[in-house]
């Protein structure tokens, strides 16, 4: 089993302990011992419970990355990108919701992860032709993570096999997001939905969920 193979079977132990038993209980120690893997390489590889979830985003992105659309509109690729993002969440769906449940419970893991998910939207952008760089592009990566974190609340309701109501409640919430650079920032703020003020308060429709529903996601 090389390192990449490894670290797969960690993490889907991981977040099926998640799923069955809380987060509480996630570890690298208990992922090894329930997926009868060897314990001295996962000390090695997982210094804790952080090193899991910074892993597991680092393989959502890795995913979403690779083959992501390199041609058309910046709005059609980011919405590609987003999507292929789900795709690898929904692989450990039971677990990423048990996951998201508890940061309620977790502050400081949410703040943490807050921060990983806007770093990982600059490389989604990166994939788009977005500059994430500087402070607009720190702007840009807050307001393309208001547009996940809405896409990601859908996506926890969504029971769909083709997911249709997560792609529905992406594609409005890079409508608004465009729509809302425009009014703030003109055309070259709208390249990558950059608002030169907050991150946009996002309209949702009545299925969708609200903004008393956003939270750090992963």
């Amino acid at each position: 089993m090389n390192d990449a193979e490894f670290d797969a079977a960690l993490l889907k132990t991981a977040f099926a302990i998640g799923a069955a038993r809380g987060w509480r209980h996630v570890s690298p120690a208990a992922a090894a011992r329930d997926g009868g893997l060897d314990l001295g390489r996962a000390r090695a590889r997982f210094i804790g419970p952080g090193a899991i979830l910074r892993t597991f985003g680092k393989l959502a992105d890795e995913h979403a990355l690779t083959g992501a659309l390199t041609e058309g509109p910046v709005k059609d690729r980011l919405f590609d990108v987003l999507l292929r993002r789900i795709d690898f969440l929904q692989m450990h769906r039971a677990g990423v919701i048990a996951l998201l449940r508890a940061l309620p419970l977790d502050p400081p893991l949410a703040a943490w992860l807050a921060r990983e998910t806007a770093r990982s939207m600059g490389w989604m952008l990166e994939s788009a032709g977005v500059s994430a760089l500087g402070l607009r592009g720190e702007l840009r990566s807050q307001g393309l993570a208001a547009v996940w974190a809405w896409g990601v609340r859908a996506w926890l309701r969504d029971e769909s096999e083709d997911l249709s109501a997560t792609m529905a409640a992406f594609d409005v919430a890079l409508v608004r997001a465009e729509q809302v650079a425009l009014q703030f920032g003109g055309a070259d703020a709208a390249e990558g939905f950059t608002p030169e003020t907050e991150p946009p308060e996002l309209e949702l429709p009545l299925d969708q969920p609200g903004p008393e529903d956003f939270q750090p996601t992963i």
